[in-house]
């Protein structure tokens, strides 16, 4: 599904990858583990389309196409979803608007017809109750208001509503209590598919204790210095990264 072969990218002049091979494939779940600042969430905006990073060298490709040649918007309607460490109001902008447009988006770029109103309401219904998502957030602007557990909440909801092939969370964890992170994490699951994959990037066991990768990666400085099972993560939630060194 997804393939990264000698990815280097670098940011205001600052190579932050420095050779990055990874192989993703179709129902598999990979961890993404590290420091801050080893170049975890770099990867996740290269993969989607962020800007401000520039690829000095390698390739992604997607299904076999060249992701690097497609637009944002393309690499999301062909299937790539980001879930944001840090999800951003969007004022003015209904929950039920902004869905909307999102799906109705994605289905112009396959061909497909625009959702009727009745349907798509009735799917935001459905998908909704997977992440215990109060009905009256989805009648309000986008995260506007919303406590740090229901904004990834919110973006789990997201990812049900629009299908993608390839999740990528980028430390959904972060803020979350014992409770949103089990709900966070069960609803992922009830989404996963053997044709759909992810990519969870995370500093933590926690997280992983209910979303279970097939495997675990350490990011050091750029490079991925050890790649493993689950068990992998295990030890580092005793021993720490500090064992773990780029030449090791």
């Amino acid at each position: 599904m997804l393939e990264i072969r000698d990815l280097h990218v670098s940011i205001g002049g600052k190579e932050i990858l420095k050779g990055i091979d990874l192989v993703v494939k179709e129902g598999e779940v990979h961890a993404l583990m590290g420091h801050n600042g080893a170049g975890k969430s770099t990867l996740s905006n290269v993969i989607v389309g962020h800007p401000a990073y520039e690829v000095t060298q390698g390739s992604i490709t997607f299904n076999g196409h060249d992701l690097l040649a497609m637009k944002p918007e393309e690499r999301a309607h062909e299937g790539i979803f980001l879930s944001f460490q840090q999800p951003v109001e969007i004022p003015g902008v209904s929950m039920v608007n902004f869905m909307r447009a999102a799906l109705n988006a994605k289905r112009k770029y396959l061909g497909l017809e625009p959702l009727a109103a009745g349907d798509f309401l009735k799917l935001m219904r459905e998908k909704r109750k997977i992440v215990e998502l109060d009905n009256k957030l989805t009648n309000r602007s986008v995260n506007e208001g919303f406590s740090g557990g229901e904004r990834k909440r919110n973006e789990i909801f997201q990812m049900a509503m629009l299908e993608p092939t390839l999740s990528i969370l980028d430390e959904t964890d972060s803020g979350l209590d014992v409770d949103a992170l089990r709900v966070v994490g069960e609803g992922f699951n009830k989404l996963r598919t053997p044709q759909t994959s992810a990519i969870v990037i995370t500093h933590y066991q926690r997280l992983l204790d209910y979303i279970r990768p097939d495997v675990v990666h350490v990011l050091i400085d750029g490079r991925i210095v050890r790649t493993g099972g689950p068990e992998l993560a295990m030890e580092i939630e005793q021993r720490g990264f500090d064992w773990l060194k780029p030449d090791s």
